[in-house]
């Protein structure tokens, strides 16, 4: 429920509030909704990577491009609808959460490098 609270929700409301204010799809949104489709994409792609391939180094540069992506989603929302970009914060303190993990399970599970035996 706290996922449906800081992520789904709010983004879905806040996408359609900026997407009003655009005009619909409109050369004046490909920017503004292209980094949120972009960071969408990142966002389903780390459970696959992280859980289903096991792949800590793809999830952490998955998840620091989100990072950014989420962060440049509110600033390009912003000047276009401030709630809509109030209502990402929620995300992006979860987001932070997130990564904050995904740092520290890397960090204490170094993957094996070729060549090296135990």
């Amino acid at each position: 429920w706290l996922r449906a609270l800081t992520g789904v929700l709010p983004h879905s409301y806040a996408s359609y509030l900026v997407w009003n204010d655009l005009g619909g799809c409109s050369s004046k949104a490909i920017v503004p909704l292209g980094l949120y489709g972009a960071q969408l994409a990142l966002n389903w792609a780390w459970p696959p990577l992280f859980f289903g391939a096991r792949n800590l180094s793809l999830a952490l540069i998955d998840i620091l491009l989100l990072d950014g992506l989420a962060i440049g989603t509110v600033c390009s929302w912003y000047p276009i609808n401030r709630v809509a970009a109030l209502l990402l914060l929620p995300y992006l303190g979860w987001l932070a959460m997130a990564t904050c993990l995904t740092i520290r399970i890397w960090k204490d599970n170094p993957e094996q490098k070729p060549g090296k035996s135990d």
